[in-house]
């Protein structure tokens, strides 16, 4: 057929997909992709194997509810309780989603309709800016500084206008690693006031929060808390991102509308996956261990590169690692992390492909999601460039 008219026809390799498949290819280190090379808790493994064959389980390998299981959506509802003093409907307020990018989705496609507008907060995941093309939304862009990255209120003020429909944040920051501390959130409740603007809250790291600063969701702000979509990954808490296993928590009335969408295109989760998560949630406080975990993880892996020619910019969160590398090269982001692959066998991402105009600072995204062993061989490689 001739007359396809693509809606993202700037949307070609994803640069996750070519990085990994180029750390294949030439048998680099992947710190490029944002998944974890370690297993998750064997204990969560086994309960699969449990709901899989336990009879006593009526319908377990059958559909699930649209909305979730309860007993997952009521574990959910109390771990935000004892996380954060939220409180939280399980029935009317919590939708489990395929996935923490199909909560975004969903939740894009309920609120924006052509020619609205949705700010973005740049650089963040790529999977924004598409979700809202496709529904014939327009992104707006706000662009965060390097090295601190950091949100100006005052500048981000004069990109609302009476067509912004939402605004996107994302907190701990992919791939920054900044967090929203108090601050931010009153300040984006002061611009919002008076307004219908929905806010889509990207809060996928929400444990991994380090040197003892707390995480800071907008659903603990009473200003925030009705006009909120957080959206939020068992993959990223469990080590267990090929899942593909969400949840957002919204207001009853905005969850209406994201369970709309999320019935007529995926319908309903992996049943018995969201069977084991629930009986996980019952017996463990893993995601407690987090921060620590990941901590040790970042500093391990920050005094390992120490004597090499990059630059490391600070990391609150997340388990991205930003790398400055002008000291280096004066080579675009991309054929650096091509030829740091190529000659060096570690790979990254490029930090300009998730900017929509690709600002490109010298900078490159390092995933440490990774067994010490591997970080302090990456390490040995970089300190080598």
């Amino acid at each position: 057929m001739k007359n396809i008219k693509s809606k993202l026809p700037y949307v070609t390799h994803h640069i996750f997909s070519e990085m990994s498949a180029l750390a294949t290819r030439y048998n680099a280190i992947n710190l490029s992709q944002g998944f974890p090379n370690f297993e998750p808790s064997q204990e969560l493994l086994d309960l699969v194997g449990i709901c899989l064959n336990d009879k006593s389980m009526p319908l377990v390998n059958q559909y699930a509810p649209i909305a979730g299981l309860p007993f997952l959506r009521e574990k959910i509802a109390e771990k935000v309780h004892s996380s954060y003093g939220i409180e939280v409907d399980w029935d009317k307020e919590v939708t489990i989603t395929v996935g923490a990018t199909e909560g975004i989705s969903a939740t894009i496609s309920a609120f924006v309709w052509p020619g609205e507008e949705v700010i973005l907060i740049e650089p963040c995941y790529d999977s924004y800016k598409p979700a809202v093309d496709t529904v014939g939304g327009k992104t707006v862009i706000y662009t965060m500084k390097s090295p601190d990255f950091k949100i100006d209120w005052d500048e981000f003020a004069k990109l609302i206008t009476a067509k912004t429909r939402m605004i996107c944040i994302s907190t701990p920051n992919n791939p920054t690693g900044t967090i929203m501390q108090e601050e931010d959130m009153l300040k984006l409740s002061q611009l919002v006031h008076g307004t219908d603007i929905i806010i889509m809250s990207d809060e996928v790291y929400e444990h991994m929060v380090f040197d003892g600063k707390t995480h800071e969701s907008p659903l603990k702000y009473d200003a925030l808390r009705e006009r909120t979509v957080s959206v939020f990954s068992f993959g990223k808490t469990y080590h267990i991102t090929g899942w593909k296993v969400g949840y957002c928590i919204a207001a009853p009335e905005l969850t209406v509308e994201i369970r709309k969408v999320h019935q007529n295109s995926v319908f309903s989760v992996s049943h018995p996956l969201q069977k084991a998560l629930a009986k996980y949630m019952d017996i463990s406080d893993d995601h407690l261990k987090l921060p620590e975990f990941y901590q040790k993880k970042r500093d391990l892996f920050s005094e390992a590169v120490k004597g090499s020619r990059f630059k490391l910019l600070p990391c609150a969160g997340s388990y991205f690692q930003l790398f400055d590398y002008s000291d280096i090269s004066n080579e675009n982001d991309y054929d650096f992390c091509v030829r740091l692959i190529q000659e060096h066998g570690v790979a990254a991402i490029p930090v300009s492909r998730l900017y929509t105009d690709f600002k490109d600072d010298h900078l490159i995204r390092l995933c440490f999601a990774k067994t010490d062993e591997t970080l302090l061989k990456a390490a040995a490689l970089l300190k080598e460039v």
